[in-house]
């Protein structure tokens, strides 16, 4: 009689076990969605049920493009030249000096634009090959009033008019090529430099006057330019601030003067 007790008593203990044990579930599910990873977990039992939301987001870094493209790029700046011409030049320009030939350095201007520039990986998105395509326009405002002659060019000293502007202007269609180092390859705004060179082949050269007698006046030849324009060129990236330089390795005349023209100032583009 007691063994039959006893062994009631254990089967209504295991019974009563089971149904606690069955009475509470867990259900767990995962959704992944892009980067974040959503997990639902329920817990059901006799008397309450319970909900509970996690959100795992997991951000993937971006892998730097092997070839980024900059379109449309805007430099302003000033051109200058250094002079090393032996004169007095007699055939080319008879009785004038080296005083005759200085520039009005605020009005002296350099535009650059360039349709892209495109950086091509080499190690790592800090060392790249950057090259581009555009246009560089130099304006060479004269302080005095010398006066360009064609066929065969002559520079004259030209003191019978009064002028109010006097610039010779020279127009190149460039490709430079540089190689470029870029300290923070992540970043939205790089820092680093581009040292290299370039390659310009001059479409256009005029010289532009007014005068008070004669007014406005353009001349269009090319002067004994050289139609071609080998320069050193260099360019520091600061984030917001961009500075560029270039340095012919010539003189910009085939004969007569010896100026070396050089340009620089500040770089506009995303």
């Amino acid at each position: 009689m007691k063994q039959g007790i006893t062994l009631l008593a254990g089967i209504l203990m295991f019974i009563t076990g089971m149904a606690q044990t069955d009475s509470t579930k867990t259900e767990t599910d995962t959704i992944r969605v892009g980067g974040m990873i959503i997990t639902k977990e329920s817990n059901k039992n006799r008397d309450t049920t319970s909900v509970q939301i996690e959100v795992e987001i997991h951000n993937r870094k971006k892998k730097p493009s092997a070839v980024s493209t900059n379109w449309f790029i805007v430099d302003l700046g000033f051109t200058n030249y250094t002079d090393n011409t032996n004169y007095p030049v007699n055939d080319f320009a008879p009785g004038l000096d080296k005083d005759d030939f200085k520039l009005r350095t605020g009005k002296s201007v350099n535009v650059n634009i360039w349709a892209f520039m495109q950086k091509l990986n080499i190690i790592k998105n800090v060392v790249n090959l950057k090259y581009g395509l555009g246009i560089e326009l130099n304006n060479y405002r004269y302080k005095e009033p010398i006066k360009y002659s064609t066929s065969p060019t002559r520079v004259e000293y030209d003191d019978k008019r009064n002028y109010e502007k006097n610039k010779l202007a020279a127009d190149y269609l460039t490709l430079p090529v540089m190689l470029n180092f870029n300290f923070a390859p992540k970043r939205k705004k790089s820092y680093g430099f581009s040292i290299g060179a370039s390659a310009g082949y001059l479409y256009a050269s005029r010289q532009k006057t007014i005068t008070n007698t004669d007014g406005k006046q353009k001349t269009r030849d090319d002067f004994d330019l050289r139609p071609w324009k080998l320069s050193y060129i260099a360019e520091l990236n600061m984030g917001w601030v961009k500075l560029y330089g270039s340095l012919a390795s010539q003189s910009m005349f085939e004969k007569g003067l010896d100026q070396t023209p050089y340009n620089f100032g500040f770089r506009f583009g995303y």
